[in-house]
């Protein structure tokens, strides 16, 4: 008896010990509202595309988002956003570099934001390749998402068609959209019209011309983007985006009309289309990735809030794993064939 409690004793102790020393991979990343994380706390609907990325990892790769709502290439280190990130990156860590959005619009009093393609934009891309590299990590470039932007205003000007400033200023400053009212929208093309190209030059090449100069890994998520949209359809695609009908969220009574910040749905979507590109571009990060279809989280990080809408969800001759990610959920009594996922930050009482 004594012999087997030493022999258990030893398993034990051998297994915490391979359970702590697991080594886990960190994908620490750097941009806009698009990729940014959310304040969920009054009920709202906006998630960043890498606030969801962790739903589609195991628990080998752990994502630690920095991205900042309104920051540019040379904002976020002028801010020191920046140094937080390179004081954290141990050697074999990945860096996802997606600016662009912010760095196409004009400076504010008191704010610098502005870049330039071929010059300034290219050189602080440059720099974050370098630096990462110092640290042993491993940058990964992105161009920028896409809005969406189903007006042509160079085919309304040659039909002398009147239309919104909204519609006709595509590139307004992403972060008013979020006070434009649900209303209707004027749509002149069922093709999606870029808004990237400025007169200061294509924010989408220049991550595409340093990752080559570099030899980076480039994800090119203007294009996947694009498609994106233009696969939903003018209308289909509203959903991918915070578009809400007035009351239909408490704290935005008047409704919301946003055509660059994403939904949970949104977010998800292009999130599972990016991480696939870079699982073909990142061949070391590939067998890490996973497409879980329920992803539970109380911080907004999944496609669900309670981990009852999760299993409601489950077709009822389904078999379904459901991913947790954190908060603590009393275990559902259901017959349906439900296997659970719990990770570190998440706890389910039966």
């Amino acid at each position: 008896m004594k012999r087997f409690v030493t022999v258990l004793a030893i398993a034990l102790i051998t297994l915490m010990c391979m359970t702590s020393s697991r080594k886990q991979t960190t994908i620490f990343m750097i941009g806009d509202s698009t990729m940014a994380d959310k304040d969920i706390s009054k009920g709202s609907p906006e998630r960043g595309w890498g606030m969801v990325l962790q739903g589609f990892f195991t628990e080998d790769i752990v994502v630690d988002n920095h991205a900042r709502n309104g920051r540019s290439s040379i904002s976020f280190r002028n801010e020191g956003l920046w140094n937080t990130v390179l004081e954290r990156i141990k050697p074999g860590d990945y860096v996802f570099i997606q600016f662009g959005h912010n760095d196409e619009k004009l400076d504010k009093p008191n704010s610098v934001r502005h870049t330039d393609p071929g010059s300034t934009f290219d050189e602080i891309l440059e720099k974050y390749v370098r630096e990462t590299r110092e640290k042993g990590g491993i940058p990964v470039l992105f161009n920028c998402v896409e809005r969406r932007n189903f007006f042509d205003a160079r085919k309304a000007e040659l039909q002398k068609n009147t239309a919104s400033a909204a519609e006709k200023n595509a590139g307004a400053d992403d972060e008013t959209l979020r006070d434009t009212k649900y209303g209707d929208e004027v749509v002149n093309t069922e093709y999606l019209v870029p808004t990237h190209y400025t007169v200061h030059g294509d924010y989408t090449v220049a991550p595409r011309l340093v990752a080559k100069r570099l030899e980076v890994p480039f994800i090119d998520a203007t294009h996947i983007s694009k498609i994106m949209e233009q696969d939903h359809g003018v209308v289909g695609s509203r959903k991918l985006h915070v578009w809400l009908k007035p009351c239909e969220v408490a704290s935005i009574p008047d409704g919301r009309r946003d055509n660059t910040h994403y939904s949970v749905y949104g977010a998800r979507t292009i999130a599972a289309l990016l991480i696939d590109a870079v699982g073909e571009k990142v061949p070391e990060l590939k067998k890490y990735i996973r497409h879980y279809e329920y992803v539970v989280s109380e911080q907004g990080r999944g496609n669900y809030l309670i981990l009852q809408e999760a299993v409601d969800a489950v077709p009822q001759n389904a078999k379904a794993k459901i991913l947790i990610l954190d908060g603590k959920f009393k275990k559902p009594q259901t017959d349906k064939k439900i296997k659970y996922e719990v990770r570190d930050a998440a706890e389910l009482i039966k």
